[in-house]
């Protein structure tokens, strides 16, 4: 990575989008501004520092700044893994192997999704039927 390259991915999780921006640096990472050392909450801290911890120094040469729209905590916090885990790959190939090894879902995105609403019954559910007596 030359100096003032910037590299760019995108990672997604049912309606969760994050952006990946890095540059070189000394391994900060950066959440909708908010250093992921304070990140709330806990768990999604944990999720989204999974792809660093499986970098080891290749995460610490340069800094990365996440932004995230849509979805919720926990599908933003995914969306933000794969992203950083893509930005990671594009600094140091072999740890595509690594990620794929680890967790099939750091490098390609979930393909579910909710199934839709059936007509009638939009309210209840996509397959849930009118509750029938027996007497």
């Amino acid at each position: 990575m030359k100096k003032g390259e910037i590299l760019i991915a995108v990672g997604k999780r049912k309606r969760a989008v994050a952006r990946a921006f890095a540059r070189k640096g000394s391994g900060r990472v950066r959440i909708n501004k908010i250093p992921l050392e304070v990140f709330e909450p806990e768990l999604a801290r944990m999720i989204i520092s999974e792809p660093l911890i499986l970098a080891g120094d290749v995460a610490k040469k340069v800094d990365i700044d996440v932004s995230l729209t849509g979805g919720g905590v926990f599908g933003q916090a995914d969306a933000a893994r794969q992203a950083i885990a893509k930005i990671l790959v594009q600094v140091d190939s072999k740890l595509k192997e690594v990620f794929l090894k680890y967790d099939r879902y750091l490098l390609i995105s979930d393909p579910r999704r909710t199934e839709p609403h059936k007509p009638s019954r939009s309210k209840k559910g996509p397959r849930r039927h009118k509750q029938r007596s027996k007497r």
